[in-house]
């Protein structure tokens, strides 16, 4: 089963979960194959949730009718139940070590996540040979705290990076990112975890169109010919 854009759940094949033994615990890798996969995009979540956010759910149940497959990384500290995620190493060895399941199949494969598991993607991308970065709700600064910039990970990032931005995220508006190689889109009204006020001038399943749409077409522009 697999949740659809608007959070309902609808059937799909061939959905499985995968347990991977990394240097900080097991992680666990919820896959959403493609019927003729061209491309993986494998996203982790942030600090605060896990794999149930919204625009995770969204792309899972978007992106596998395009070619991509998509696989939903559950960091080891989320996976034993801590309620705390560990500090920035523990959280970029963690991913290291599930990114050979996730190049098992042989395809490209983008490294992304959103908030914290953006960052992971971000500082670890280019060493792990990723195709791109999908960085869904940079955090690119704390809230109220514009001088404590991390906008050298995201600049940093040395591939294809697309962010995808809420126009009210409080962790950085699209207005505050600085110039540089990466495109940027924004979900217009969106908060850190893309939730819309009731005067947004379109609903949820609207702005998840669009983040699918944009990740669909910046995906699929990796692809050679």
């Amino acid at each position: 089963m697999v949740p659809g854009q608007d959070g309902r759940v609808t059937s799909t094949e061939k959905i499985r979960t995968e347990q991977v033994a990394t240097e900080t615990g097991e992680a666990r890798v919820h896959w959403y194959p493609a019927r003729r996969p061209r491309l993986v995009l494998a996203a982790s979540h942030g600090a605060g949730g896990g794999i149930e956010a919204r625009d995770l759910r969204a792309l899972a149940a978007a992106l596998p009718e395009h070619g991509v497959s998509v696989a939903l990384v559950e960091q080891p500290w989320r996976v034993a139940g801590k309620k705390v995620a560990p500090a920035p190493r523990t959280l970029d060895t963690g991913w290291r070590g599930v990114w050979p399941a996730l190049a098992a199949p042989g395809l490209p494969v983008v490294a992304g996540g959103r908030s914290a598991g953006a960052r992971v993607a971000c500082r670890t991308a280019a060493g792990l040979g990723a195709a791109g970065v999908l960085a869904l709700s940079f955090p690119l600064h704390p809230p109220g705290r514009p001088e404590k910039s991390r906008a050298p990970e995201l600049l940093g990032a040395g591939l294809p990076t697309l962010v995808v931005q809420g126009g009210n995220d409080p962790f950085g508006r699209p207005a505050e990112f600085p110039a540089g190689d990466h495109e940027l889109v924004e979900i217009p009204y969106g908060d850190h975890g893309f939730a819309l006020p009731k005067r947004a001038e379109l609903g949820e399943p609207e702005a998840m169109r669009l983040l699918t749409d944009a990740v669909t077409r910046w995906a699929l522009s990796l692809l050679p010919g």
